[in-house]
This record gives structure tokens, sequence and C-alpha cells, in this order.
């Protein structure tokens, strides 16, 4: 899915690092942290959000109240492909991961990128070899990636999205479909943006479920999938959300909505919309009622992989992974039963770019951020 250029505001917390191991090889060219006082006049700041499916990026500057996004990159990578079973990230996977990644260094060093996080999520966290891998990927593209922990990740994509909360809503449940894992956190009402950038998110609860599309369409199948089978993947999903819904489930009333991050919900919303190519502009923030995704799934259901494969909202990288994004999606909204759901292309790298530049100060006065 292709990412379009814009403002975009966004805030949040950050998270802790974990535990891992740093690779010893090399040293990224790119600063991680505060490049001094002057950030926000002329920084330009990159976020890349390594997944277990896909490799994205973001390059923005900083604007009065959010940022404006100069460039951008999307690849499918499938770099947890087969981790589930094996416990390691494959070679060819491998290959993938470090041919996108050059991509994103020579984007970093051709927009003059001042600073820059970069991070890796759940195929790195659970592979035993997540490290050599990164050592790899330092050395041969000289980017040093930080491998999150699920809070972050939670936190992160709660900072990226809540520009797109309804302000009149009592609170909201986010969900991120990723490809190795799922996080839902549930937020309160956030105060309106102010002078020091967009608002921040009032996080109520959160959890992280150790399956996302690339796992669950691993354990299930993806290509044939009967109604048997995607049941069963929902159940699956439901049994591990009944902890976090128990606690949080019975006041999804009409004044909470939920909002989705993921390609999985993107993926709908475009299906939904009918469009002849997916288009940024028109997904995101975008809402779909009750009625509206459960159309969409009945009609996703009835697809064969063929049909699937040459949808223009889906596609081949896709066609056997959405399935398994929607079996998720409806175990979360059988637990929380909102009326409304919106949805946001974008997420993770929004939450990082909008941490750096809080961060560094660039909304502590009016007027002082690039355009």
């Amino acid at each position: 899915m292709s990412d379009g250029a814009g403002e975009i505001p966004g805030a949040g917390p950050a998270g802790e690092r974990p535990p891992h191991r740093r690779p010893r090889r090399g040293r990224s060219p790119f600063p991680q942290r505060a490049p001094g006082p002057q950030a926000g006049g002329g920084a330009t700041y990159a976020a890349l959000d390594l997944g277990t499916n896909n490799c994205r990026l973001l390059v923005a500057r900083p604007t009065a109240d959010g940022f404006r996004v100069v460039d951008a990159f999307s690849r499918i990578i499938r770099l947890g492909e087969g981790v589930s079973a094996t416990g390691r990230i494959n070679d060819a996977a491998i290959a993938r991961a470090v041919s996108a990644l050059s991509v994103c260094r020579d984007k970093l060093r051709n927009r003059g990128v001042t600073r820059a996080r970069l991070i890796a999520t759940e195929a790195c966290r659970a592979a035993a070899n997540g490290d050599e891998f990164r050592a790899r990927v330092l050395e041969e593209t000289g980017l040093d990636l930080e491998v999150i922990d699920r809070e972050t990740e939670a936190s992160l994509a709660a900072t990226g999205c809540t520009p797109l909360i309804d302000p009149e809503a009592e609170g909201v449940l986010l969900f991120d479909i990723g490809g190795g894992s799922s996080e839902l956190v549930r937020l309160s009402r956030s105060a309106a943006a102010c002078r020091n950038g967009p608002p921040k998110p009032n996080i109520a609860g959160w959890t992280s479920l150790a399956h996302g599309v690339v796992t669950l369409a691993e354990r299930h199948g993806g290509i044939d999938v009967s109604r048997a089978t995607y049941e069963a993947m929902v159940d699956e999903i439901t049994a591990m959300l009944a902890p976090f819904a128990a606690e949080h489930g019975e006041d999804c009333s009409n004044g909470i909505h939920m909002l989705g991050t993921s390609g999985t919900v993107t993926t709908i919303a475009g299906v939904h919309l009918n469009l002849p190519r997916y288009d940024r502009n028109r997904v995101d923030g975008c809402w779909m009622s009750e009625q509206e995704i459960s159309t969409v799934m009945d009609r996703l259901l009835a697809m064969s992989y063929q049909d699937r494969v040459a949808s223009p909202c889906i596609g081949a990288e896709r066609a056997d992974l959405v399935l398994a994004g929607c079996a998720i999606l409806e175990a979360i909204r059988r637990a929380f039963p909102c009326r409304r759901l919106r949805v946001a292309d974008r997420g993770l790298r929004e939450g990082m770019l909008v941490e750096m530049m809080r961060a560094d100060g660039v909304w502590d006065g009016a007027g002082h951020a690039a355009s």
C-alpha cells in the first residue's frame, strides 16, 4: 500500500527499551538522540518500522502543530515467515529485509535526515537469531535497529493515531493487527491539541496478543479458508482476548468507538470504498459502521484466493493473510461491540516522529516549528 505525503499530527509518551543486546559492528550514521536546541528549525526526522510483514519508513519535517511528510517507503518483506515454526529468521527473509533497508538508508541520506528512530518488532523479538540479523543489517546498511517491547509498540500506535479520535467520544478502543503480534489499547478522552503539539494519548489499559496475520495464517492456512477454519481462528483469538475484555469490554457503549490501524483494516476500508486502487487519502480517517464491516468481511470470506489476488486493495502479497486479519478483527468486535470504527493508515512511524519532535521541543513555543 502506498504512503501519501501530507501533514499528519500525533502525540505520545516514549516507552522503555527492552534488554536486547546491541550489535557491536559498525555505527549508524544517523543520529538517534536529540541533535540540539535548534532541532525545531531545519531538522529532518525519520521513523522506520521493521515489522514481521512490512518494512516502512517516513521522513518528515515539523510544522506548527504536527509534521509534513517529505518521503515515504513501504515494502512487504515477510521477515517473520516461518519464525513461529523454526524460531529463526530464514536466509530469504533476511535478504529481503536487507534489500528494503538499503533503500531506506539511501532515502535517509538523500533527504539529509538529522535524527532518526529505527525500530524492529515481533519477528526480531521472537527469533533466536534476532541479534545476529541486526548485526548483519548494521554491517551491510549502517542502520542500527532498536528492538522495542510490546508495551512500547502499543504506546507508539496510540501516539500515532490519537489525532483520529472523535473529540466527542467518551473513549476509544485502539487495535493494531500486526504480522506477528496484535496490540489493543483502551484510551480515555484526551485533551485537545495545544501549543506544544498534537494531543497525547490517555492510556487506560493495553494488552498484546502473540498472534498477528502471519502467525495465524501459518497456523491455520491462508489460501483456502473455509468458514469452519475462519471460526477456529476467531475462537483462538477470542480466548487470548478474554482477560482484557473482562476488564475493559463491559464499558464499550455508544460513547466509545474503535480505531483500527493495520493492513487488515485499511484493506477492509479500501474494499468497502470500492477503490480501483488503494488511496491513502480516502482511507485514512474514514468511518465504517458495524454493518459495513460485516458486509466486507462476508464478501472477503466468499472470495476465492484468486479473487483476493485480483482485488486492487488486496493483491498477491496480502491475499493469503487478509482472512487471518479479518478473524482477529472479528474476535475484537465480538469482545468490544462498538457501533463505529475509524480507520487509520498511520501508527508506529507517526508515533515515533511525534515523540522525537516533542522531545526536541519543536512545539514548545508558537511559531518555532518549520513548515
